[in-house]
C-alpha cells in the first residue's frame, strides 16, 4: 500500500476501534455515515428509531424486534452497518458462512444461530477491540459454532474452496483495495457459493462527486459506483451479480444489496 492509502486504513481501524470502546463503555456506536446523512432524518442504516439505547442513525434499526431480542445487548449497540445481510443470504443448516468487517459479532451471532451445531460461522475484522468485544458477545450468547479471525478482508486468513457464503455489512466501501477483496471473497467461496451482502454504491457519480458526499471513514467517499460494482464482481470470476438499491444515504448514494455466485 502507498502511503495514503495505509492513512486511510488506520482512520478506518482507529474509527472502529473507537466505536468498539464507546459500547464497552455502554453507549450505542454511531452508524456509518456522516455529513449530509448525518444532517437528515435518515442515513446509511436506515431511518431513525426509538427503541433501546440507538442513537438517531443506528443500524439496529435495520433488525427485527425478534432478531435483536436473540442477541446480548452489546452486539446490536455495536452494529454499524447500512443493511441487513442475513435478510438476503438465505442461510441453510449445516453451512459454513464468513463474515467481512464483524464488528461486534451481529451478523456472526445471528447467522450461527441459522446454520446450527452443524454450521460454523466466521467472522474477520482488522480491529483487536471489535474482536475483543465480538468474543465477549459470542461468550454471552453461549455460541459455540462462531470464531472470529484477526486479519483484513484484502486477504482472508482462510483456504481456498472452504465458505458456502459470505455475508458482509457496509463493510467493502472501506478498503482501500476493492479487487482484491472480491477475488478473495471468490477464492474461499466452494463452488456454488454466494454472497449476499449491504454496502453503500454510489449512482454512476465521479470520485470527485462521492467525496463532495461524505468522508471515507463515513463509508460515503470510497463506495463503488452500481457499474464498478457489476464489472469488479465479473472480473473476478462471479456469475449473475446483481446491485439492488433500497434507500438513499446521501444524494446519488444508497443502501444497497449486492448478490452473486460462483460458478459450480
Amino acid at each position: 500500500m502507498d502511503t495514503t492509502e495505509e492513512a486511510l486504513r488506520e482512520q478506518v481501524r482507529a474509527r472502529y476501534a473507537a466505536a468498539a470502546m464507546q459500547v464497552t463503555k455502554g453507549a450505542a456506536a454511531a452508524c456509518c455515515g456522516d455529513g449530509a446523512a448525518a444532517a437528515s432524518t435518515t442515513s446509511c442504516c436506515g431511518p431513525a428509531t426509538e427503541g433501546i439505547e440507538f442513537d438517531e442513525f443506528s443500524a439496529g434499526a435495520l433488525y427485527s424486534d425478534s432478531e435483536q431480542g436473540e442477541l446480548p445487548a452489546e452486539a446490536v449497540l455495536a452494529s454499524l452497518g447500512c443493511g441487513n445481510p442475513l435478510a438476503v443470504a438465505d442461510l441453510h443448516e449445516g453451512e459454513r458462512v464468513l463474515d467481512l468487517g464483524s464488528g461486534g459479532g451481529i451478523d456472526v451471532l445471528l447467522s450461527a444461530k441459522r446454520v446450527g451445531p452443524a454450521g460454523r460461522v466466521f467472522g474477520l475484522d482488522m480491529t483487536e477491540e471489535m474482536l475483543a468485544l465480538a468474543r465477549a458477545n459470542a461468550a454471552k450468547a453461549t455460541a459455540t459454532n462462531v470464531e472470529f479471525l484477526k486479519g483484513t478482508i484484502e486477504s482472508i486468513p482462510l483456504p481456498a474452496d472452504s465458505i458456502d457464503v459470505v455475508i458482509s455489512n457496509c463493510v467493502i466501501n472501506l478498503s482501500v483495495d476493492k479487487a482484491a477483496v472480491l477475488a478473495e471473497m471468490f477464492r474461499v467461496l466452494n463452488p456454488g457459493g454466494r454472497i449476499g451482502i449491504t454496502d453503500v454504491v454510489a449512482d454512476d457519480l465521479s470520485p470527485q462527486d462521492r467525496a463532495e458526499r461524505g468522508s471515507y471513514v463515513g463509508c460515503i467517499a470510497g463506495a463503488l459506483s452500481r457499474t464498478e460494482y457489476l464489472d469488479g464482481l465479473v472480473a473476478a470470476g462471479f456469475d449473475a451479480p446483481t446491485v439492488d438499491f433500497t434507500h438513499e444515504a446521501v444524494p446519488g448514494m444508497h443502501s444497497a444489496i449486492i448478490r452473486a455466485r460462483k460458478p459450480g
